[in-house]
């Protein structure tokens, strides 16, 4: 059984918001583009060699996009270093500095993190808009439950989504007072509650793509599951063209995350689905140690396939019949290896995981060749504008 990754039944299908269509550098944001995902170095930007370094394994795990921190006049003269460097466009992160804003887009920084409001008299702030018009840089207005501006703390005395919202849509007016509407917005807080309802009322007040994030969502395996909760609701309901998961972990994690976020929503395929049971007295074979083996060999793959990993025949022949591959484990230490769907030979226990190391890159091999055009990223990965000729 051959296994269709794009079909989308009915009873999961989601209607994205429509929005209009920016770009980051070669990436498409917003629109029909596919969601992209996106992460931020925490390395000293004033190292060059570490923050590109970083920058690599990041573009390794799939970022589509990698935001840098610019809070001085050495970290932006750093910057034209590693944006020349990196294979993925840069956002610039400015705060409060109107020249940082100026310097970075001269730098190469395709997308400057701002908001207008902050970076001081209008004429700064045109000079800032006009940096980036010069230079073809978008820009992302970024509000945060913890920095909203004084008056509107007041005026609501707490943070609160008609807060954060109302701020969203003041620095946006200054861009579009200005004839520049290549920007997206995100209004970010560390409760997924006050999050998901500022997203919410954002989504209907104004037309431009959407960067979603619980900021500040914590370690790994709590950040995880908060962002999962937060983000995952405001994409089921169509909400979001552009995410970064906030972990205090390694960046490489929040695109892993960010990814696995949006494959469950059957938003983005990248790399191997791996579905696994949580293992019980009927396992033939250790079904917990298998799969944390399989998830680190095989995450080189960017390949969109689906392998299952079953302990026992009785959900493992059903599960089977919907992966590109899958293993069920039997009696007398072996099991019968599955192959689109059908039963092929019996395996072993023992060398079981090369055996399926080496079956997933060969039907990884066979996917490529078949789709040469859409091979080398992912299955409806980030759109990217055409190379000029």
């Amino acid at each position: 059984m051959a296994l269709d990754h794009t079909h989308v039944r009915p009873w999961r299908a989601i209607q994205r918001r429509p929005s209009r269509q920016i770009r980051v550098g070669k990436v498409l944001v917003g629109g029909d583009a596919p969601i992209s995902v996106q992460s931020m170095t925490n390395t000293p930007t004033t190292d060059a060699a570490a923050t590109l370094d970083q920058i690599r394994r990041l573009e390794e795990a799939g970022a589509d996009i990698v935001r840098v921190s610019c809070p001085d006049e050495e970290s932006t003269a750093a910057f034209r270093t590693i944006a020349r460097e990196a294979r993925v466009p840069l956002v610039a992160d400015i705060h409060f500095h109107y020249r940082r804003g100026i310097e970075a887009a001269e730098a190469g920084a395709a997308c400057l993190r701002i908001n207008p409001g902050n970076i001081g008299s209008p004429a700064r702030v045109r000079e800032v808009i006009q940096a980036a018009k010069d230079h073809g840089c978008s820009m992302r207005i970024g509000v945060n439950a913890g920095s909203l501006e004084r008056d509107l703390l007041e005026k609501y005395g707490e943070p609160c989504p008609e807060a954060m919202v109302e701020s969203a849509l003041r620095h946006a007016r200054i861009l579009q007072d200005h004839d520049f509407h290549e920007f997206k917005i995100s209004v970010k807080a560390s409760d997924p509650f006050l999050t998901v309802a500022a997203y919410q009322q954002l989504s209907e007040a104004i037309d431009c793509p959407l960067h979603l994030g619980v900021t500040e969502a914590g370690p790994l395996r709590a950040g995880t599951i908060k962002s999962a909760i937060g983000m995952g609701s405001m994409l089921w309901a169509g909400i979001g063209d552009t995410i970064r998961v906030s972990l205090a972990a390694d960046p490489v994690e929040e695109i892993k995350v960010g990814f696995d976020i949006l494959k469950s929503l059957g938003l983005r395929h990248r790399g191997v689905n791996i579905i696994a049971c949580p293992s019980c007295a009927r396992q033939g074979f250790n079904v917990i140690e298998t799969t944390a083996i399989l998830e680190e060999r095989l995450a080189h793959i960017a390949t969109p396939m689906s392998l299952s990993i079953i302990g026992c025949v009785v959900n493992g022949p059903g599960e089977a019949l919907y992966t590109d591959v899958g293993f069920t484990g039997g009696g007398k230490g072996a099991g019968m290896v599955y192959l689109a769907g059908k039963p092929d030979h019996k395996q072993d226990n023992l060398g079981m995981v090369d055996h399926i190391v080496a079956l997933v890159e060969e039907k990884a091999r066979e996917l490529d060749e078949a789709r040469p055009h859409e091979a080398v990223r992912e299955d409806a990965a980030a759109a990217f504008l055409p190379a000029a000729e």
